[in-house]
């Protein structure tokens, strides 16, 4: 068997071959390993590799089919884990300079909960600096590239595991999203990224950043995979539904009237007349999103201080240029700042509430632009100056302050390269959220044909 007839199945299909005996997952995990050998000198999407682990692992999931037992829901499945969280006995580099011979002690939540339900790890990807940016650059290595086109980003600060599931280097990716950085690289690699509701998913004994706001969450390939690997993170079941028509769902093509590229506008205004077409109710609106970052800022600039402070005196020299400018603004933050964002926090999250209560489902634009080159920040979107920090991706952290769930789901390409629209819903309701993108993605039928052939095996010894 071809390994591109396999490393492209989703978990379901996997779980579903190895009770067959079709597959086992010790073939599966060395396919897995022996593409990332071959592959991830162009992407850069692992820090390391767990070899000796994955097939531990999988040697343990082939004895439990062979026993025909009761199976854990991602028994066998390989699954990269994003290098913010803690696996026993293997070094957690933060994206840092700082820690890259630190060598963790436990498992932290996520992984603990991953390892119970059978998942193979295939290695730790890569991240941003502590996840401080929305690129996946840092002084350890070469900057991961996106798998689409390895010219270009693929965001971050989850962009190793974007990178890892769409060039088919594992099945499923875990990731962690403090102001979009499931939902940027799963928008610009053309996966399905969903970050959970505060507090539905925790990480105990793990890294903390932007702790008001982080949550960790699946990166896939489709919506099924998402709930299943949603379902171990947070300990409960989100069971696929029949499809509702008649939502009520806010369309919004320029949150903040903020510059979009015209090629994904056009993307996220089909996408809206496709909700239309299944019978939902589309109305276009403005969002009420004003003021997240005089919360999001103070509250993640006085995290840092508190957490990572010490650094800027004693590792400097070992910290990338992003991670010690956020230090330095930290360092002089007017503590009234942090206060006067904790009070507006639950003000915030009050007026997306009721926006949520009027809405089943808002609609955006998962990121302004399509990936662009690496290094290269956009300036201009469709003729008007941005920001270097938020210009490209303003649209997702609102939702991350809000502590609301919301997922990047493919519809379209620009010039070969993929768009996501974001899709929101109202706290703790992740299953309606699943639900509605089921029945999108089914509607748009996302073409990943392109990509599947630039990681054949077959056109590679072509």
């Amino acid at each position: 068997m071809a390994d591109e007839d396999f490393c492209r199945w989703s978990a379901a299909e996997l779980v579903s071959a190895y009770r067959r005996g079709t597959v086992s997952p010790v073939e599966v995990t060395t396919t897995f390993l022996d593409r990332i050998d071959r592959y991830d000198v162009e992407l850069n999407a692992f820090v390391e590799v767990t070899r000796d682990l994955a097939l531990a692992q999988a040697s343990e999931a082939e004895r439990r089919y062979a026993d025909g037992g009761p199976l854990a829901p991602l028994t066998g499945v390989p699954v990269s884990i994003k290098d913010a969280f803690h696996i026993e006995g293997v070094v957690t580099t933060l994206g840092s300079l700082v820690h890259r011979d630190q060598v963790a002690k436990t498992d932290s939540g996520v992984v603990r909960r991953l390892r119970a339900a059978g998942a193979v790890f295939t290695g730790k990807t890569n991240t941003a600096e502590f996840g401080q940016s929305a690129t996946t650059d840092n002084l350890l290595g070469p900057d991961t590239a996106n798998p689409w086109d390895t010219t270009r980003t693929p965001g971050g600060s989850s962009g190793g595991a974007a990178a890892s599931v769409a060039a088919g280097l594992s099945t499923l990716a875990v990731g962690s999203d403090g102001g979009g950085s499931i939902r940027i690289p799963a928008a610009f690699a053309g996966l399905y990224g969903l970050k959970p509701s505060a507090g539905v998913v925790s990480d105990e004994r793990g890294f903390r950043a932007m702790t008001d706001f982080v949550s960790a969450g699946p990166m896939t390939n489709t919506v099924a995979d998402a709930r299943t690997m949603l379902g171990v993170l947070a300990g409960r079941t989100f069971l696929p539904a029949v499809p509702r028509t008649g939502l009520r769902i806010g369309y919004c093509a320029h949150p903040e009237g903020r510059p979009v590229d015209p090629g994904v506008a056009g993307v996220i205004a089909k996408t809206a007349h496709i909700l239309e077409t299944l019978g939902h109710h589309v109305t276009e609106i403005d969002l009420p999103v004003d003021g997240w970052n005089d919360v999001f800022g103070p509250l993640v600039l006085d995290d840092e201080h508190r957490e990572r402070g010490h650094l800027l005196a004693q590792h400097a020299d070992q910290l990338t240029r992003y991670e010690r400018s956020a230090l330095r603004a930290a360092l002089s933050l007017d503590p009234s700042a942090a206060l006067r964002a904790n009070e507006l926090l639950p003000v915030f999250r009050q007026r997306i509430d009721d926006l949520l209560t009027t809405y089943d489902v808002v609609l955006t634009p998962a990121v302004a632009v399509p990936a662009f080159p690496l290094g290269e920040r956009p300036a201009t979107i469709d003729g008007h100056e941005v920001d270097q920090l938020w210009g490209a991706f303003p649209f997702t952290v609102p939702f991350n302050v809000a502590g609301v769930p919301a997922a990047s789901l493919p519809c379209g390409l620009v010039d070969g390269l993929p768009v996501g629209a974001q899709l929101v819903t109202r706290a703790g309701t992740e299953q309606l959220l699943l639900n509605i993108s089921e029945q999108l993605e089914q509607a748009v039928e996302f073409d990943r044909t392109r990509l599947v052939e630039r990681w054949s095996s077959a056109r590679v010894g072509a």
